[in-house]
């Protein structure tokens, strides 16, 4: 068996979207990934089903000992025959120990591939509103570790101070104080301009500024921790002009994202985008059935209550022509936009989003005992019976796809539930897999904000005892992030 090959990759800083689409697709093609806390999980979202994950945690980060565990677990995956990424935060070259993995690898005889990624020394600030470099302020900047070295080694701060470019310290929270101290004592003037910024580049950023002077003593008042960069030098003034990423609609905010497998990326993008972080923990997945393709012609309309319905039923058909004449009702925004995908127009479309309206209209464009087909889930609350016998037609269900719970276990989601503000249900179905995950313990539930789709969800997560804080006018998901960018945080930094 031949060897893997390993790709030693950084996945940038914070926001998920800063990785490179290089790194995007070794993380779909990984067989293994090996990864660190500086890693967001959204990151991780990327890699293939089947892909073995192997996490390094904060405990894990420091000293050789264990440096030599990763090395080794590295060599072993490789000689598995897996190709492995090897995932640090930032960039494997500044200050990541990228070097020591590869030289281990050359060592083995192991084919490698080195993937930048950008680092946080440089991406931070800049979220922050400071450029480490500026025309007529600096024409240089520098870049330390802030910690001692395994030795006891520690950084030249004597020829540090004597420079006029911007200084960067990563990993420096603990040592801020004497960082500080020892730039003044060799010279630096203790009022120029400091900031140290935590959580970079993600909803919890937060920005600490003063002078070298006075820096340590406003962070040990605000209780700064790490991970965090200190930036020091005439560019930080810059910040109250240049500041940026603060002002997007969903700062502050993170996001639990519950809905199905299939379409969670796609929402936890635009929250990011819009300057909040999304946790993805789905709920439910969408399973398409096989199904015999029914004799349109046998129809006087068809009904469509969802997009996922929409994508089951055209699936199935080969030649559009076999619609021929047939009447076609949707309801939902969604459901409209996926079937003009396939370039039809529907007949007659609802203003308010339910089976029932939809039913009622198709009257006006049937006659009695005309048959109607409603292409559906295996969880439809639609009753054939009811439908047909109030409206003197014949409504008969077709189920082209199935809605799945999926059951997690109950710490993992307390996990999720702890580092989320808000928490999004854009299904009764995915409220319902979530209560029961969680063995409906509503007090997991104290001081979060719960956000539904629409009335029909809000309804069945009443139904539990627990209370809607906000509801899309707009029954998308679009709908309810605009509600959710206009809800205020009080906790919002």
């Amino acid at each position: 068996m031949s060897n893997g090959k390993v790709y030693i990759a950084g996945a940038g800083c914070g926001d998920p979207g800063l990785i490179t689409v290089k790194l995007k697709k070794a993380l779909e093609n990984a067989d293994c990934i090996v990864y660190d806390r500086l890693v967001g999980s959204a990151v991780l979202n990327y890699a293939g089903k089947n892909a073995e994950l192997v996490y390094f945690g904060k405990e894990n980060t420091e000293g050789g000992l264990i440096q030599e565990e990763i090395n080794r677990i590295l060599v072993k995956k490789a000689k598995e025959g897996k190709n492995t990424v090897r995932l640090k935060g930032g960039d494997p070259f500044v200050f990541g120990r990228g070097g020591e993995e590869i030289l281990e690898l050359v060592n083995e005889g192991i084919e490698f591939e080195l993937i930048p990624g950008i680092t946080s020394a440089v991406a931070v600030p800049e979220y922050a509103g400071i450029p480490v470099s500026h025309r007529g302020i600096n024409t240089s900047f520098h870049i330390f570790t802030g910690h001692t070295q395994k030795d006891g080694s520690w950084p030249n701060l004597e020829a540090a101070a004597r420079l006029e470019g911007t200084l960067i310290f990563l990993m420096g929270v603990k040592n801020l104080g004497r960082i500080s101290q020892e730039l003044i004592k060799y010279g630096k003037d203790k009022g120029t301009p400091a900031a140290v910024i935590e959580k970079g580049s993600t909803a919890k950023q937060r920005v600490t500024q003063g002078t070298l002077q006075d820096i340590e003593k406003i962070c040990i008042e605000r209780n700064v921790e790490s991970p965090a960069v200190i930036i020091i030098g005439e560019v930080v003034k810059l910040r109250e002009k240049m500041k940026w990423f603060e002002e997007k609609e969903f700062f502050g905010k993170t996001v639990l994202v519950t809905r199905n497998q299939e379409q969670v990326h796609s929402l936890s993008e635009k929250i990011n985008e819009a300057g909040g972080s999304a946790l993805e923990l789905p709920f439910i997945n969408i399973r398409y059935n096989d199904f015999e393709l029914p004799d349109f012609k046998d129809y006087k309309a068809v009904l469509f209550n969802s997009a996922n319905a929409v994508r089951g039923l055209f699936a199935g058909i080969k030649d559009l022509r076999v619609l021929g004449d047939i009447k076609i009702g949707a309801v939902g925004i969604k459901t409209l936009e996926e079937i003009e995908k396939n370039k039809i127009i529907p007949d007659f479309f609802p203003k308010e989003y339910k089976i029932e309206k939809l039913a009622e209209i198709a009257v006006e464009f049937t006659g009695e005992n005309d048959r109607i087909l409603v292409v559906t889930s295996d969880i439809s609350p639609f009753d054939e019976s009811a439908y047909s016998e109030k409206h003197s037609r014949t409504f008969q269900a077709l189920k082209v796809y199935n809605t799945e719970k999926i059951i997690r276990d109950k710490t993992e989601v307390e996990d999720y539930i702890n580092k989320s503000d808000i928490l999004t249900f854009l299904s009764s179905s995915t409220f319902e897999a979530f209560m029961e995950s969680i063995k409906s313990d509503k007090k997991l539930l104290e001081g979060k904000v719960i956000a539904s789709i629409g009335p029909v969800t809000s309804d069945t997560i009443r139904k539990y005892g627990v209370n809607v804080d906000i509801e899309a006018k707009s029954y998308t998901a679009e709908g309810l992030l605009e509600m959710i960018g206009k809800f205020e945080i009080s906790f919002k930094n």
